[in-house]
């Protein structure tokens, strides 16, 4: 890869794609620190690849104060949040809705996420969650997985995967990242995907910050992203595992065009944004940093 690489695929594949979960581990940081990171990933350079600042919701009265003095006072820059919903969803949503009455459009709740195990928890929480608040429910991957994601088609929400953790059994088989995906592109539910992709290209890294963390294979943002794309135009499983078991990033070559895979497989940058409108959305991450340091690192920024 090379550095004079034209930004229009690039965009289109990068474009809101991190959201912004400092609070949670590895990281851990606090909440003071969460907030004055984002706010200077705001004015960065780079602010067009940052998506929503990931919160608890029965921490949003401590975003709040940290944060009132860095919101803007209007649309323009304002500060998304996507919410992490408690056990009780009607709690949640008067926390959320709350939230909005004092704070938009300076900072606005405009996306939830929450936790589902049964198609009937789904239909549960779709009656409650108002129907201008995208949705997404974090599914097992067991055997129930394709009624799970049809129920979530049904009620027009969208699905979340865990793709790693801090520890190597967090980390899911290839496999069962296959299946959902397919299982979304099936039903056109569009999805995000969160934990364990702090970096572009699959690899062997730390799993934590500490000096003597856990090592393990981690999944890749790049690999996992494209992988959604080359199987959303119908290219056999196998292939697909291929793509996200890839660990060289001079495979990928990124044109005002697309992006060309190994010489031969092709995405154009209408395709990208497709991709990132309809079908795979974000990844959460507890580093904005890292991310960031590794696409230059291969060229890519």
């Amino acid at each position: 890869m090379t550095n004079s690489i034209p930004t229009n695929s690039i965009r289109a594949l990068l474009t809101e794609i991190i959201d912004y979960a400092g609070l949670f581990p590895p990281s851990n940081l606090s909440m003071p620190e969460a907030v004055i990171n984002y706010a200077t990933y705001k004015n960065s350079n780079y602010n067009w690849m940052l998506g929503r600042f990931i919160v608890p919701v029965n921490r949003l009265d401590e975003f709040s104060e940290c944060g009132k003095d860095f919101f803007p006072r209007d649309k323009n820059g304002g500060w998304r949040l996507s919410v992490l919903a408690s056990e009780d969803i009607h709690e949640t949503i008067r926390a959320i809705e709350d939230f909005n009455a004092r704070h938009t459009p300076g900072a606005v709740c405009d996306t939830l996420e929450v936790k589902a195990a049964t198609s009937s928890q789904i239909e549960e929480i779709s009656e409650v969650v108002p129907s201008n608040i995208p949705t997404y429910f974090e599914i097992p991957l067991g055997e129930d997985l394709a009624d799970l994601v049809a129920t979530l088609a049904i009620y027009n929400q969208r699905a979340k995967i865990r793709t790693g953790g801090i520890t190597a059994d967090a980390f899911p088989k290839i496999e069962k990242i296959v299946r959902f995906m397919r299982a979304c592109l099936a039903a056109n539910v569009p999805f995000k995907t969160t934990a364990g992709l702090h970096h572009p290209m699959r690899c062997f890294k730390s799993l934590t910050y500490e000096r003597d963390a856990p090592e393990g294979t981690m999944n890749g943002f790049l690999n996992v992203f494209l992988a959604t794309g080359f199987l959303r135009q119908g290219y056999k499983p196998s292939l697909i595992y291929e793509l996200l078991e890839e660990e060289s990033a001079e495979s990928f070559l990124f044109d005002a065009g697309g992006v060309l895979w190994r010489q031969e497989y092709f995405i154009s940058t209408a395709q990208l944004r497709h991709l990132r409108e309809k079908n795979i959305v974000s990844f959460g991450s507890c580093s904005f940093d890292e991310p960031i340091a590794d696409l230059q690192e291969i060229g890519i920024l």
